[in-house]
């Protein structure tokens, strides 16, 4: 089975030179050294606290509004949060992590203000509506924020077992060539 690793330098040609700083660090594609305060962890839980509780549960529910459950399992079930989480406590640097939580915090408050709810538990209509003023760059931070969240919720999920082998279809030795294959019996997707 291909690695976490390896397939992050894969998802990273994705994204070209617009790559979210830590998905670059974590890939291996930009160098972690000469950067005061970013240590290189790539096992166990996050080394530091990125989130609040309210913008944990707020950053939860929207990485299953950019990837929900739909025939194959979204993003919560795939473990995005936890990567999001350990992605900005271990491959980050402080500034990195600004946008992020400058974005929550304005999606928060817009969806108190609209709403009257935390963002965490308006209904996915509304959280949709939410993740759209911010892809919009309406609300403050927005663009940016909106722009490195996709990124990390579509790295995370797609470099996940669940990613890997649920949503894609993982042949570590394909089957043989056939030139003449019809696109009509392809089900999904493969990745090696």
């Amino acid at each position: 089975m291909i690695d976490r690793r390896t397939a992050l330098a894969g998802v990273a040609g994705m994204f070209g030179s617009a790559l979210f700083a830590p998905i670059a660090r974590a890939a291996g594609i930009v160098p972690v050294g000469g950067m005061p305060g970013v240590p290189v962890i790539s096992e166990g839980a996050p080394t530091v606290a990125v989130f609040t509780p309210a913008q944990r549960a707020l950053m939860t529910a929207l990485s299953e509004r950019v990837l929900p459950t739909t025939d194959t399992p979204g993003a919560i079930a795939a473990g995005v949060p936890g990567y999001i989480e350990k992605l900005l406590a271990d491959w980050a640097a402080p500034a990195d992590r600004v946008p992020i939580l400058a974005g929550l915090d304005a999606i928060e408050a817009r969806s108190l203000a609209d709403y009257g709810v935390s963002g965490a538990r308006a209904t996915a209509a509304q959280q949709d509506a939410l993740l759209t003023l911010a892809m919009n760059d309406t609300i403050a931070s927005g663009g940016v924020f909106f722009e490195a969240f996709r990124q990390m919720v579509v790295t995370g999920y797609y470099t996940s077992e669940i990613g890997m082998t649920q949503e894609r279809e993982y042949l570590p030795v394909p089957g043989e060539y056939d030139g003449a294959f019809p696109y009509s019996k392809v089900n999904k997707v493969y990745s090696a």
